[in-house]
């Protein structure tokens, strides 16, 4: 197939290089980035500008358009590209609102019985003030709109949940304060048709800058897959808790969910609750996530695009993976922008994604807050991590950093496996 993919991260990175595996797919990419560049061929064009998305499509006469970052979603990409004939693989703006407002999300829910945390909505500091009181410490307090993954604070706080509220509700936005969740997170991915869904293998990502979980919330510095601690049923259970109930209220409400759906679960001490949807692939999870896969994504993402997706499966290695995030200083406030990037030579099982990277006089330079992700392969969790930090260490990037505890506590066993 000729296949178009949007977006120029590392998730998109992730993507191209997965639909390359099949070897028979001719890939481009817009805008794209250095890494994409082996794979496919780039085209600068702006990926929330639907209608320059479109006529590209058109004019590389593609068969499937595959639609990585959240905004263009939220934007009404897929819309445009359906309208002109495109098979897309993407929700539409209506049904991307599970993303674009976490109180939508939340109306879904609540709608169709999915367990998820208690929340009330903010629209003044003198709401957000009960409703703190209300829950107690540890605080939640969430960005309705879109916020890159960094639009959540969790803290004892009082003075901070307050400030980033009144951060939020200045640009004109509500607020949701919620339950604080405990136990593990876990995402869980799941290609959809509209009434069809296939599930991918459940990940674990790291949201905080710092090791052992300190510093502020980012769009995640690392993640792994599989989990050796997740209980068993874990991914029936949330095909039928979480998946198929929101298929169906979303095809209810007239805006039926074709894409990729992304449950960010918490697996606490009452059953598992759904802390939030994203409706594209997440990042970091995927490139953890699509090394694993069969080299069938690009028929399977068609098929969903087409309505088609009874009858296929994926198939899965049996390796263990773990992406870990090399950002630079800064991050993930103001990123400090074009440091040099000197990398080692290829190495087997291991795999450099491009997340915010470009093309200078001197060479590779940082070019965002998460510029690379390290994917590193092995039989169990331990080689894999061992083989990642080896590479990551001879990585010449001085402006830049990263955490050295991903997948750590799964890796050593640390984590009890929760009841469901």
């Amino acid at each position: 197939m000729r296949i178009l993919v949007v977006g120029s991260g590392g998730r998109e990175d992730a993507l191209v290089r997965a639909l390359a595996r099949s070897g028979s797919n001719q890939l481009f990419a817009a805008p794209g980035n250095p890494g994409m560049a082996r794979f496919a061929q780039l085209h600068a064009v702006d990926p929330l500008d639907n209608q320059q998305v479109t006529e590209l499509a058109c004019h590389l006469e593609v068969d499937l358009v595959v639609i990585g970052p959240e905004a263009p979603l939220v934007a009404g990409l897929a819309d445009s590209l359906r309208l002109a004939g495109v098979p897309t693989f993407g929700p539409s703006a209506a049904a991307a609102q599970l993303e674009g407002s976490k109180l939508f999300a939340k109306q879904v829910m609540l709608a169709a019985g999915i367990p998820t945390a208690q929340a009330v909505v903010g629209q003044s500091l003198a709401q957000v003030e009960l409703a703190l009181a209300q829950f107690g410490p540890p605080y939640v307090v969430k960005d309705d709109g879109l916020a890159a993954g960094k639009g959540v604070v969790v803290t004892d706080s009082t003075e901070q949940a307050l400030g980033h509220a009144k951060t939020i509700i200045e640009q004109g936005r509500p607020v949701l304060v919620e339950e604080y969740l405990d136990g593990p997170e876990v995402s869980v991915f799941a290609v959809c048709d509209g009434v069809t869904a296939l599930p991918m293998i459940p990940a674990q990502d790291f949201k905080r800058v710092g090791d052992n979980d300190t510093g502020l919330n980012t769009g995640g510095m690392g993640a792994y897959c599989p989990l050796p601690w997740a209980p068993e049923g874990l991914v029936d259970a949330v095909m039928d808790q979480v998946i198929l109930p929101t298929l169906g209220e979303m095809t209810r409400r007239g805006a039926p969910f074709q894409g990729l759906l992304y449950a960010g679960l918490a697996l606490t001490s009452r059953g598992l609750r759904v802390v939030e949807f994203n409706v594209r692939f997440g990042d970091p999870e995927a490139e953890a996530i699509l090394p694993l896969l069969g080299a069938n994504l690009g028929q399977v993402l068609y098929a969903a695009a087409t309505r088609n997706l009874a009858g296929h499966t994926l198939t899965w290695s049996e390796d263990s993976s773990v992406i870990v995030v090399c950002a630079a200083q800064g991050y993930p406030g103001t990123p400090e922008k074009g440091g040099q990037i000197l990398l080692p030579d290829p190495i087997d099982g291991i795999q450099v994604i491009h997340c915010g990277t470009a093309i200078a006089e001197e060479g590779l330079i940082a070019a965002g807050g998460r510029v690379l992700g390290i994917v590193a392969q092995g039989p169990d969790l331990n080689q894999a991590r061992a083989k990642g930090y080896a590479y990551i260490d001879q990585i010449h990037f001085p402006t830049g950093f990263h955490r050295r505890d991903i997948a750590q506590k799964a890796a050593e066993g640390l984590i009890p496996t929760p009841s469901l």
